[in-house]
């Protein structure tokens, strides 16, 4: 079995009460890493599979649209961690809308979650990581980047500026050996798509060039192992890894006209 060498490093993911999340916190936990997940509820499936595959885990309910709540969550995990080397960031919010019915407030809580709140974490993490010589950030981005989706304006508007923080974070943290890379996952079924009519995924599985299917949650840990880890990946930043099947090579399911149509009439 490859060793990362991530064992007693200290971990922060956000938004991993369940979905990728969840599965990359299992998976770290797995390797003999000090876990905090973060979360907008509370984490106890998380905890549960990490007791259960012999690991070690801490969950702290934290609403990362705010700056307050996300700077005292970050500064108990530092304590209680003894530092964080590894910042995972993958919570995030989605909203259908078509371009001339978006809600001001849909608009504003898509870019809050999504982009704002990774940008107010790593501000942190970044002087945390900068003071103690190293440190590895994974930011889970999204194949929407790649072509635009119908009803996603908001969503993919802050999909593609994650994504350009990203690169900005990569460059600058660079000078102090502190990586940072973005995992773009395609369909998984996570709790972003759970409320979307059965069609509608099982149409977007059907542009997966690779299978036809929706990703299975186990498939995305060792791509974000791999970029997390200093002896796998030392040479590697500000790259996108994209575990999606081929997703983003094909373009997405338009459907007829007239639907398009009646989504602004």
């Amino acid at each position: 079995m490859l060793d990362t060498g991530l064992a007693g490093r200290g971990a922060f993911v956000t938004g991993g009460a369940s979905g990728i999340g969840q599965s990359i916190a299992v998976a770290l936990a797995a390797e003999g890493v000090r876990v905090r997940v973060a979360d907008i509820v509370p984490a106890n499936e998380t905890l549960e599979m990490v007791r259960a595959s012999g690991g070690s885990a801490s969950a702290a309910v934290v609403d990362v649209r705010l700056e307050q709540s996300l700077e005292g969550a970050l500064a108990e995990a530092v304590a209680d961690l003894d530092g964080i080397d590894l910042f995972v960031n993958v919570a995030a919010v989605y909203a259908a809308q078509p371009i001339t019915r978006v809600e001001d407030e849909v608009w504003s809580d898509l870019l809050r979650t999504n982009v704002t709140a990774c940008a107010l974490a790593c501000k942190t993490v970044a002087k945390h990581m900068i003071y103690r010589g190293h440190g590895s950030i994974l930011v889970v981005g999204s194949t929407v980047v790649c072509a635009p989706s119908y009803e996603g304006a908001a969503y993919r508007a802050s999909k593609t500026a994650l994504r350009s923080y990203t690169e900005t974070l990569a460059i600058e943290l660079a000078p102090f050996g502190i990586r940072v890379n973005m995992l773009t996952p395609g369909p998984f079924p996570t709790a972003l798509v759970k409320d979307l009519p059965a069609e509608q995924r099982n149409a977007a599985a059907q542009e997966v060039p690779l299978g036809q299917r929706e990703g299975r949650l186990p498939e995305v840990r060792a791509a974000a192992l791999f970029l997390l880890s200093d002896r796998l990946a030392s040479y590697v930043t500000g790259n996108e890894l994209f575990v999606d099947g081929g997703l983003h090579l094909r373009p997405l399911f338009i459907g007829p006209l007239e639907k398009v149509r009646e989504l602004n009439q």
